[in-house]
């Protein structure tokens, strides 16, 4: 599409804004039928105008190419016509692919071409997953919190994970008040995404039609909750209070309960999965397993990546970590070094596994990696230096194009994301739905060495890759379209599990 001359920026806007606007209820009559609709990796459903727009600006700017809903709309159109069954379809690499198409000389109807890209699921009525799957959450805390968002947002038909329960500690007689209202309003990632009713009779809140039930209990093995007709869940376990197999396997004992997921690394024999990297490695067989650490699912992508194309001899991670609520707000007594200091006053130096974790993941990185963390004053967003000596020399515009690409086409799509601005800073990183963000303009290149930085909003980017986990694990699978992952012989990646 030609650049507008300056007198028709205002009329092009209009323009793509309406295109955008009559989007909204196609995308909406799509995915009440499981046909979810993304551009570039980012999903359209649930969005707004400006945000859709947004989303076409970003692929403009990151893949370089010419997309806008212009050429996003005839596609979305034709796909409203067809009967589509569940799927996962990246309308604009679609629209792109057609675009292409047509300046090669072939000339074809946008609802022809979507017939064709379309093929594999058009009448296919096979649903995502036999019948629903429970899901409780055990805890109320940050995660909790944004975990019961993510679940509620995703509902879509009802018929895939549920959010039935959450677990607390009995507190005073308004509590069901005030969790609901720490769930709509939140300092950092602003107002839930709909309405909220308190029903405090039957303890629950009522969120966007979901009726989600608050028990309260000081012994978790002493909770039926096949009294409440919740079967053959999955808990999520996100207070951290119980890490090892031991511990989390107690939660299998109360009726209801069939696996239990961890919001933080899992010890001893227990597999911490990251989305993306060895979720095939979850099976049917598995009753417990952890979703790692956040730090984890932002460095282990890269890291992948980066060895996987050029080799990694040696390296070292230093994560500069927004502050966490095992901190105190003031200076106070801690049984680990430095963390008693004031969180929201000082710089703490400390301590990660995510080092570690990475040999487990990665075992050719076992020994080459070493790391460690710096606590500092912001509530949320962190950022993972990685610097690396790798096995051949490079240049940095080799190095931006290939983490561009990887985080526009390859299987780590939706945990790798890429941002070319100079102008990005921690608050801009707030919901972002990937495990990590890599700052291109920030690269530093140096023969065989290079120095990367990558942002994650430790909060909701991590809570985006425990649902991916949870969805793998009850089943959930999608055809995605097109179907490019499977081209590059990702195996796993045939149908995508996503959260976005």
């Amino acid at each position: 599409m030609a650049l507008p001359h300056l007198d028709d920026y205002f009329p092009d806007w209009k323009e793509r804004e309406a295109l955008a606007e009559a989007m909204i209820p196609l995308i909406g009559r799509l995915y009440r039928n499981n046909v979810v609709t993304y551009c570039y990796g980012r999903a359209l459903h649930n969005q707004s105008v400006t945000d859709i727009m947004r989303t076409h600006r970003y692929v403009r700017q990151v893949a370089q190419n010419e997309l806008s809903e212009f050429e996003s709309f005839p596609i979305i159109e034709a796909m409203s016509k067809l009967d589509l069954g569940p799927s996962h379809v990246d309308v604009g690499k679609l629209a792109v692919r057609y675009m292409e198409r047509m300046e090669a000389g072939t000339r074809q109807m946008p609802l022809e071409y979507a017939r064709e890209a379309c093929a594999s699921v058009i009448g296919r009525k096979t649903p995502p997953i036999e019948k629903p799957q429970d899901v409780v959450l055990f805890g109320f805390g940050r995660i909790g919190r944004l975990l019961a968002r993510l679940l509620i947002e995703k509902t879509g038909g009802g018929d895939q994970l549920r959010l039935r329960a959450v677990v607390v500690r009995p507190t005073s007689g308004d509590d069901v008040r005030k969790r609901a209202a720490l769930l709509r309003r939140d300092s950092v990632h602003g107002a839930f995404q709909g309405t909220i009713r308190v029903d405090e009779e039957n303890s629950c809140i009522i969120a966007n039609g979901n009726v989600i039930r608050f028990i309260y209990a000081s012994d978790r093995s002493a909770i039926d909750y096949r009294a409440f007709g919740i079967d053959n869940a999955i808990l999520i376990d996100n207070t951290g209070a119980w890490r090892d197999e031991a511990g989390l396997r107690e939660h299998l004992a109360s009726p209801g309960i069939a696996r239990v997921m961890l919001t933080a690394p899992g010890k001893g024999a227990i597999k911490n999965i990251v989305s993306g990297i060895n979720s095939h490695e979850v099976s049917d067989a598995d009753t417990i397993l952890s979703a790692a650490s956040c730090t984890t699912n932002a460095i282990v992508p890269v890291l992948k990546a980066v060895h996987d194309h050029w080799g990694i001899e040696h390296g070292h991670m230093e994560t500069v970590h927004a502050y966490t609520p095992d901190q105190n707000l003031i200076d106070n007594f801690h049984k680990k070094a430095r963390r008693g200091r004031s969180a929201p006053l000082n710089m703490v130096i400390t301590e990660t596994g995510a080092s570690d974790a990475v040999a487990k993941l990665l075992p050719a990185l076992k020994g080459r990696l070493t790391g460690n963390a710096i606590r500092v004053p912001t509530p949320n967003v962190s950022l993972a230096i990685l610097n690396l000596t790798l096995e051949r020399s490079i240049t940095r515009e080799e190095a931006i194009d290939f983490l561009r690409d990887t985080a526009l086409n390859s299987s780590l799509q939706r945990q790798i994301d890429f941002t070319g601005s100079p102008e990005v800073v921690s608050s801009d990183l707030i919901g972002n739905r990937h495990a990590c963000c890599v700052d291109g303009d920030a690269t530093i290149v140096d023969d065989n060495r290079i120095v990367l930085y990558v942002w994650y909003d430790n909060e909701f980017g991590y809570s985006c890759q425990v649902v991916r986990v949870v969805q793998k694990w009850a089943g959930i699978r999608y055809p995605l379209i097109p179907d490019d992952v499977a081209r590059t012989g990702f195996e796993e990646m045939r149908t995508l599990v996503a959260a976005d």
